[in-house]
């Protein structure tokens, strides 16, 4: 089983890669496979609502939404990490989770369903709570289970060494890790002793305009 860690940060080192770093290791000595994935500091356009990814089964953009979509179909897990930009999540990830998560819906490529997930943040001092929800609302429009910790899962230095110094922070960030893989082996164990998937029906849209 392997769990991907998404890196929203422009630092490929920095803040929100330290969290993840100590998400990984939890998950590891769990016997969890993990990998970071970085998001990069190309530029990252925005969903523009065009709907090919429904034609195309990817977006239509060629970057690294694309790449991810790729291997989230073997994925078991998820971890998206964003730091704190103006008390709320940073502009590169936000276009790639608008996009991404749209691009599975309407591809059907099913990536995200019933697989858990959770949100790591990162900041100085404030936003985060305000982040950290706003990163969770991908996961509960996706049938997609919420891991969580003993506390929200943020951590708070201007640098990884001030991250370093937050353990109670860095805590948070190894039982989320552990919280996901004994999640995964319990997914693991129901479906093989015969624990049936939810039944699905097809999806209805309302925009309340009668």
């Amino acid at each position: 089983m392997k769990v991907l860690l998404v890196n929203g940060s422009p630092h490929e080192k920095g803040c929100t890669y330290t969290a993840l770093q100590e998400v990984s290791g939890a998950l590891n000595a769990n016997g969890i496979g993990a990998e970071i994935f970085q998001l990069g500091i190309q530029p990252l356009s925005g969903c523009i609502a065009c709907r090919k990814c429904a034609e195309l089964k990817r977006c239509v953009f060629p970057d690294r939404v694309n790449d991810f979509l790729d291997l989230a179909k073997d994925a078991d897990g998820f971890v998206f990490g964003s730091p704190v930009h103006y008390a709320s999540a940073g502009g590169a990830i936000i276009s790639f989770m608008d996009r991404l998560f749209y691009a599975d819906m309407l591809s059907g490529r099913c990536s995200f369903y019933l697989k858990p997930a959770a949100a790591v943040v990162s900041a100085r001092r404030a936003g985060t709570t305000a982040t950290f929800d706003q990163l969770n609302k991908y996961f509960t429009i996706s049938s997609m289970p919420v891991i969580s910790s003993q506390y929200w899962n943020m951590v708070h230095g201007a640098t990884p060494a001030d991250v370093q110094k937050d353990l109670e922070g860095l805590q948070i960030m190894r039982v989320l890790g552990r919280n996901m893989a004994w999640f995964l082996k319990c997914k693991a164990a129901g479906l093989k002793a015969g624990v049936a998937w939810p039944e699905k029906e097809d999806r209805v849209f309302m925009n309340f305009i009668r």
